[in-house]
């Protein structure tokens, strides 16, 4: 099957953490970088996921935001470090691609304006955001 979700991280599952209806699932990207994905408790079932089991972390660009820095006081679970890659702007979008830190890359779709405001430019450091809410599992 192929997506359209451009942001697809390879990872092992460190820990799951069930509740009554969803889990939250540690995945240890292969740089290193942790990402928390909050996903039914039906889903780790179906998907078989446990600790150590191999995973792509799935990401909609348009669910990555990006900051100029680490950020306190959110309840943002997701926050990972990188360099900005590539920049490629249109009429009031943008697209930014990011280097993670350790390997890998990610996609964010903001708005022109954020790019400017923010002063992202190539060699810029950033920190993706993430909502755990947002991450999808796929096993391979």
């Amino acid at each position: 099957m192929s997506l359209s979700i451009r942001n697809q991280l390879p990872g092992t599952v460190t820990a799951v953490a069930p509740g009554e209806v969803m889990a939250t699932v540690k995945v240890r990207l292969h740089g290193g970088q942790v990402v928390t994905a909050a996903i039914t408790l039906e889903a780790v079932r179906e998907l078989g996921v446990a600790a150590g089991s191999a995973v792509h972390a799935l990401v909609k660009s348009t669910e990555v935001s990006l900051a100029t820095g680490p950020v306190e006081g959110l309840s943002i679970r997701n926050q990972l470090s990188g360099t900005v890659a590539e920049v490629v702007t249109g009429g009031a979008m943008a697209a930014v691609k990011v280097e993670i830190e350790g390997g890998g890359a990610l996609t964010a779709a903001i708005t022109k304006d954020s790019v400017t405001d923010l002063g992202l430019a190539v060699g810029s450091s950033v920190v993706a955001l993430i909502k755990s809410t947002e991450v999808a599992l796929a096993t391979a």
